[in-house]
Formats: C-alpha cells, structure tokens, sequence
C-alpha cells in the first residue's frame, strides 16, 4: 500500500498539477550587426561587416517594409540582401551571408528612392571588408 501511495504521489508531482503554463514571450534576436526601421528611417545608415556575416533587419516601424538590394528595381547588386524581404511590424529577419568584398545599398521597395517620400529614409549600405 505504501508503495501505491508513493507512486501516485510521484506520478501527480510529475504531471505539474495539470497547468499549463503560459510561453514567455519571443525573444528578440540579437545580431551585432543590426539595421532598425523605425518611424524616422533606418538606423544605423551604413554597417561595416567582416566577410561571411549576415546582418539583422529588425521592424520597430508601425508599417511594414520590404528590404531589398540596391539598384531599384532589379535588386542585382547584393542578391544576399534580398532575403530580408517583406518584414511586418515586430518581425525581424537576416541576409544571405554576405561573403563578396563590396559595398552594398539597400531600399525598402514598397518605397524606394528617390521618391519625394522616401528620400533616403529607407536606404543604408553595408560594406563588407
């Protein structure tokens, strides 16, 4: 009898009572080599990138965007670029390895430059070294 006892005690300490408890919240991702969209444009404008290193495009803008390389609209110069694409408010997503010694320009193409809008609100550069 003892033993029935101390395996359903086991058993129901086990099982957490029968909750469950509700997941955290996603963490941010973290990148030392991050541009942010916010209301006011891209910050930084430009990041310089040892070979072989993907950068971070974190949306903190109430709209979305759609990152993409430059020129536009063929998008050729840094194709790794252009797997950030489309990013909703709270998303953040990263490049392809940037793995060519250049520089690289980017724009969001929902808004692309030069555009009395856009101006160059939506560009920045990577330079990989």
């Amino acid at each position: 009898m003892a033993i029935l006892v101390l395996l359903l005690c086991l058993l129901l300490a086990s099982c957490g009572g029968g909750s469950n408890p509700s997941p955290g919240p996603s963490p941010t991702p973290t990148n030392p080599y991050t541009f942010t969209l916010s209301a006011s444009g891209v910050s930084p404008k430009e990041l310089t990138v040892p070979i072989g290193t993907r950068v971070l495009f974190l949306n903190q803008d109430a709209r979305r965007h759609d990152m993409e390389s430059d020129p536009h609209p063929e998008h050729t110069d840094c194709t790794e670029i252009n797997s950030v694409g489309v990013l909703n408010t709270g998303q953040s997503h990263e490049t392809g390895n940037l793995v060519t010694p250049k520089t690289c320009g980017f724009h969001d193409h929902d808004n692309p430059p030069p555009t009395t809008q856009a101006g160059n609100q939506w560009t920045g550069r990577i330079v990989i070294r």
